[in-house]
């Protein structure tokens, strides 16, 4: 009994070893052909990062080049000088807006106290040192005080109309460019279309690569005029709005003066 015990475990080791070894030759294989699957991975990775990194190196300006010369620099070219000419036009408004804006209430409390003191000569100095439409129309009150009430009026009523109109200086030269930049596109897209049916005229046939080219074309020019007078609408309404709070501030300010040249008046 103990020669067969020991021939059944020795057998037993001996079938179980083979396994074992069996079992290894398999990890090593499937180990082998992980590894060679991984460096093909690798192998193929950097060309595929290779290239989402080239299509990601674009920057911006790269990329936006790159779509002003497939729309056709013919066309591209109006539709950048309404951006360049009207984002100049909006930066000088926004500069004399900004540049114009006083404070009203500093400036008609000194007013008053000059005016309060008979001192009609300190409250023009005050006036012509203050930048803004407001001060000037108040410099043009003071400077007929003498000659009574109502021409004293008439002329902050009067000046107060060329200052609006120079707060609405180049506005119109805005919208106009609001209203071309579209419009070259929409001309762009057209004739880009009918060239596009006269490539498909010329192949006799209808090529999708032929009219997807051609359309992509055709719409680029449409593409950035609208982006053009996006831009510039909403800028433009910035300035209308900025003239409509200076307007309201002239006319406001404009009451309390006279209110205070009435009260004070000797």
């Amino acid at each position: 009994m103990s020669v067969i015990g020991l021939l059944t475990f020795t057998n037993l080791n001996s079938v179980m070893a083979q396994d074992v070894n069996t079992d290894t030759a398999a990890q090593t294989e499937l180990t082998d052909d992980s590894t060679a699957a991984a460096a093909e991975a690798v192998a193929e990775t950097p060309a595929a990062a290779t290239t989402d990194e080239a299509e990601e190196s674009k920057s911006f300006h790269e990329v936006l080049k790159e779509k002003y010369i497939q729309g056709g620099a013919g066309w591209m070219t109006p539709v950048l000088l309404c951006l360049i000419l009207g984002m100049a036009l909006v930066i000088e408004r926004i500069i004399y807006l900004n540049m114009s804006t006083t404070n009203v209430d500093a400036l008609l409390n000194g007013i008053e106290d000059n005016v309060k003191k008979g001192d009609y000569n300190a409250a023009k100095e005050l006036c012509r040192n203050t930048r803004g439409p407001v001060a000037s129309i108040f410099y043009q009150g003071l400077d007929r005080v003498n000659e009574g009430m109502e021409n004293v009026e008439k002329a902050v009523t009067s000046y107060g109309g060329v200052q609006m109109a120079r707060l609405e200086a180049n506005l119109t030269w805005i919208a106009l460019f609001i209203a071309l930049a579209p419009s070259f596109g929409f001309l762009g897209t057209v004739i880009g279309m009918v060239q596009a049916f006269d490539d498909i005229e010329k192949a006799g046939d209808i090529s999708p690569t032929v009219v997807a080219g051609g359309m992509k074309v055709a719409l680029l020019t449409t593409v950035f005029g609208l982006i053009v007078a996006i831009i510039l609408q909403i800028f433009y309404n910035y300035l209308l709005t900025k003239i409509e709070s200076l307007v309201s501030q002239m006319e406001d300010g404009s009451i309390t003066f006279m209110d205070i040249l009435i009260k004070n008046r000797k």
